[in-house]
């Protein structure tokens, strides 16, 4: 056991270390891109890293790109449930396929960009990329529900059949929010692009490790949840300075860490209660300097994350139920 434990560990720490060095790659490449001419930046609908002056092969080098790299991985995720079907500590031979997909996949989209640069961001809403992730985010809120519970242990009333299709289908939903986020942007080595593309890189290792020990490694799974708390704080530093809206990443998102994702990881009640009172007072010191008016600003992620499982939980009962009746 200790054996397939270390096993475990190692793959996902030479995952964390490929994506890091991944990262440093884009920051290099990225460095042949400065002479770029963008558009002045519009505001907050506005993604600012897209070209002027579009082409027809500027756009079809990004969307046959990322449809390739969709559809491959679903492939894998299709083969691997129909062909393996088992958990080893091991990687089998699909995950070394996926994982060699994916990087060739990275190492296109890197070449992409240096002769194209623009990428699926020039069609598409920035807000759909945005929300590609916080989909990917809500569903395991409620594909863990009845593990870990929705708030403080509470487990909110969904039905099995609904946790059941969630946990069935959820590889390739998160395939799509990763691999669509990750073809959105061109390989750009502002720090908020090198901080997203670092976060799309562990999620494309969690991605070809299917069937394996490391692929439900709790803490490893709550670790790529909490990622987006620091994804987000940073980014919102990065565009809006000191007294912009960082504290509302920040908050929120580790509000659902308090309420919900730590006690999936065994943690004692003590230590709970002390995470718990740390971030409580965090708060509070952040919200004294920052205005107590403004403190709604903590529950509104957590408000929305929420609402989003019981909209996604009821759509999900909705399409079981209507694909039952259409069968009869």
């Amino acid at each position: 056991m200790l054996n397939e434990t270390r096993a475990g560990r190692d793959v996902l720490v030479w995952g964390v270390v490929a994506s890091a060095l991944l990262t440093g790659l884009v920051w290099l490449l990225g460095q042949r891109l400065h002479g770029i001419t963008l558009l002045p930046d519009q505001g907050a609908s506005w993604y600012y890293w897209k070209l002027p002056d579009p082409t027809s092969w500027t756009r079809a080098s990004a969307w046959v790109g990322y449809a390739a790299h969709q559809l491959v991985s679903w492939g894998l995720i299709y083969y691997a449930q129909t062909r393996i079907r088992r958990y080893t500590t091991g990687l089998h031979r699909i995950n070394y396929i996926a994982l060699a997909a994916n990087g060739g996949f990275i190492a296109l989209h890197a070449l992409q960009t240096q002769l194209f640069y623009d990428g699926l961001a020039q069609d598409v809403s920035i807000f759909s990329s945005q929300g590609s992730v916080v989909l990917l985010l809500v569903w395991v809120l409620l594909m863990e529900n009845r593990r870990r519970g929705l708030v403080l242990t509470w487990s909110a009333p969904i039905s099995a059949q609904v946790v059941s299709f969630a946990r069935r289908y959820h590889g390739y939903l998160f395939s799509w929010a990763a691999i669509y986020t990750f073809w959105y942007h061109p390989m750009e080595s502002s720090s908020g692009h090198l901080i997203g593309f670092f976060y799309m890189f562990l999620l494309l290792v969690q991605s070809s490790l299917m069937f394996t020990r490391a692929h439900t490694n709790r803490w490893w799974t709550m670790t790529l949840e909490l990622m987006v708390a620091l994804h987000g704080t940073l980014v919102a530093v990065m565009n809006s300075g000191p007294n912009g809206i960082w504290p509302m990443f920040l908050f929120g998102f580790v509000a659902i860490f308090v309420l919900t994702q730590m006690h999936g990881v065994g943690l004692s009640t003590t230590a709970r209660w002390w995470i718990g009172g740390t971030f409580v007072v965090a708060a509070l010191a952040v919200y004294s300097w920052r205005g107590f008016g403004k403190i709604d600003e903590v529950v509104r992620i957590p408000a929305i994350e929420y609402l989003l499982v019981a909209v996604l939980a009821l759509l999900i009962w909705a399409g079981i139920r209507l694909t039952a009746l259409v069968r009869r």
